[in-house]
């Protein structure tokens, strides 16, 4: 198949749609199909950054959102049906969509190409914490318009699912995502490392993530002051400045990729994610196969991947005292945190990104078929 990705999002952006995106492409190229990028121009600091992958990526012209610069939105554009055109383009992939998503909906239905709209990304919670020009009830409509117009919306967890049942999206369909279980892996686990995060022998709580306001960071301000705990932050975001000063006490190293990434992640003791608007939460995954214990907010995705009291603790979103009392817990208990670790471990065996790639085909052969029965009928 030859295979449209139309994302709102891609490199060298550093985020859970770009990379889904990335995974998906390699894994139709590794099975014989050709995938084709379309997604927005990046900002003029980065448009000079080499994005080198093995398929060709489309870029079109974008402007930055109001109040979150660091997400840019496509502009309408005959570029894009051109592209798909000229690919020859069997089905296309709406990666998060929303405003390039949009467009590309319209592109298909323009070609009668049948769609796949993959829900990533809490929109409606963006326009509630970033007041970008539209409330949350405009957003959930424009949601409900897009998604209702492909032939099958994925959702990676429960959560999402009932969330856009009840706002009214039709034809759902459950998708998770995978996990690298060979570079996220306990045995990445180093000294060296363990000397850089923890100088003084510290327990070591880790957020991974963008910082930014919705993944409410701050909730780890009582968790950083821990007798004996040190609190690390992985990453960058327009929260940044902010949390630097509301956490004096944490260890920020800043965006990091990789073996870099996995051998941090394994060098932690505890790990926290606070946000309670993740649709999925691909850092908790992470975080399971290097085999730590996690604490997350009863909320989102999280739900579906934090067995609580086996792998970990589920609190109550929004709240400090749970955070901060579950990581106490942990931090004093180092038989349960190897147990929760373990067992974490276990739980995402099966999560391959290959296992999950073929379930995409699936999907994509699923309504490529329901359209070549579709256009039969219609002759007939």
């Amino acid at each position: 198949m030859r295979v449209a990705l139309v994302t709102e999002s891609f490199l060298p952006d550093v985020n859970g749609v770009a990379h889904s995106v990335v995974r998906a492409a390699e894994h139709l190229l590794r099975r014989g199909h050709q995938p084709m990028v379309v997604a927005p121009q990046p900002p003029p600091a980065l448009r000079d950054v080499r994005v080198d992958v093995p398929y060709p990526v489309v870029r079109i012209a974008s402007l930055p959102m109001p109040g979150y610069p660091q997400i840019r939105l496509g502009l309408p554009t005959p570029t894009m049906t051109g592209a798909m055109r000229a690919h020859g383009t069997d089905v296309v992939h709406l990666a998060s969509p929303f405003v390039l998503g949009a467009w590309g909906m319209a592109a298909a239905r323009s070609l009668k190409l049948p769609t796949v709209a993959v829900y990533q990304t809490d929109v409606a919670a963006y326009a509630r914490a970033y007041k970008v020009g539209m409330t949350e009830g405009a957003a959930w409509r424009w949601i409900r318009t897009v998604h209702n117009a492909a032939n099958r919306t994925l959702v990676p967890s429960s959560e999402s699912g009932a969330a856009l049942g009840a706002h009214g999206v039709e034809r759902i369909h459950l998708w998770r995502r995978g996990v690298d279980d060979v570079q996220f892996h306990p045995g990445r686990r180093t000294p060296g490392m363990r000397r850089v995060l923890s100088p003084n022998g510290e327990i070591v709580v880790g957020f991974v993530g963008r910082l930014a306001v919705e993944k409410q960071i701050d909730l780890l301000a009582d968790v950083s002051r821990l007798p004996g705990v040190r609190l690390v932050v992985v990453g960058d975001g327009p929260a940044g400045p902010a949390l630097r000063k509301a956490l004096p006490q944490a260890k920020f190293l800043g965006v990091r990729r990789g073996l870099q990434l996995a051998r941090i992640y394994a060098s932690f003791d505890i790990f926290a994610h606070t946000g309670p608007y993740e649709t999925f939460g691909q850092a908790v995954q992470e975080a399971m196969a290097s085999g730590l214990p996690v604490v997350a907010p009863n909320a989102g995705g999280p739900v579906d991947l934090v067995q609580h009291g086996r792998t970990g603790y589920l609190v109550r979103p929004f709240e400090s005292d749970g955070f901060t009392a579950a990581v106490a817990e942990l931090a004093t208990d180092p038989l349960k945190r190897a147990t929760f670790g373990a067992a974490g471990r276990q739980a995402i065996e099966g999560r391959s990104w290959a296992a999950v790639g073929d379930e995409l085909i699936g999907h994509y052969e699923d309504v490529c078929a329901a359209g070549i029965l579709e256009r039969r009928a219609v002759a007939a």
